[in-house]
């Protein structure tokens, strides 16, 4: 009888052992999945945030080559943050294109360059757009207005060009 009773204790020891073991896994998968879904969440939102910038002008009629300017402007500099050589949009990349009439006219990363080069460059171009633009104003309308059309890629989640046409 004393050998049975000291087999029970040991055999239910053995069972607390391992139903704390398999409390304590399931406590650790359970925490680290949560841990992986809001880091997946502050990245979404980051994304979110970055594409608001483009996406802000969307569907809207009071586009002036300011704005467009600021959007290419602000792919260049993701451009170059990301040291990405200038490249056709392609949603595999995190290269953004912003296109106007056609013709892109963001700046992609030149590694032979300075970034007091770089600076001069980007300048120059987007004060041509400006002046040019500046130089046609109707009278009675202002500035020209422009749409804009917004892509997202699939891959990436992030905006990978953005396409400016001028209203007629």
């Amino acid at each position: 009888m004393e050998n049975a009773s000291k087999a029970l204790l040991m055999a239910a020891g053995v069972l607390l052992g391992i139903m704390i073991l398999s409390l304590a896994v399931y406590l650790f998968s359970n925490f680290a999945g949560t841990s992986s879904q809001i880091h997946a969440n502050i990245e979404e939102n980051q994304i979110a945030q970055f594409n608001s910038q483009f996406t802000t002008y969307e569907g809207k009629d009071n586009v002036t080559i300011h704005d467009v300017v600021s959007m290419a402007s602000l792919a260049t500099q993701n451009n170059q943050a990301y040291e990405i050589p200038y490249q056709t949009a392609d949603e595999n990349s995190s290269y953004i294109a912003v296109i106007c009439n056609g013709v892109s006219i963001e700046l992609g990363y030149k590694p032979n360059q300075t970034t007091e080069q770089r600076k001069n460059e980007i300048e120059q171009k987007y004060n041509k757009l400006i002046s040019n633009e500046v130089n046609n104003i109707s009278n009675e309308n202002g500035l020209p207005k422009y749409t804009v059309k917004v892509d997202i890629s699939p891959v990436t989640k992030r905006v990978y060009r953005v396409t400016c046409n001028k209203i007629t």
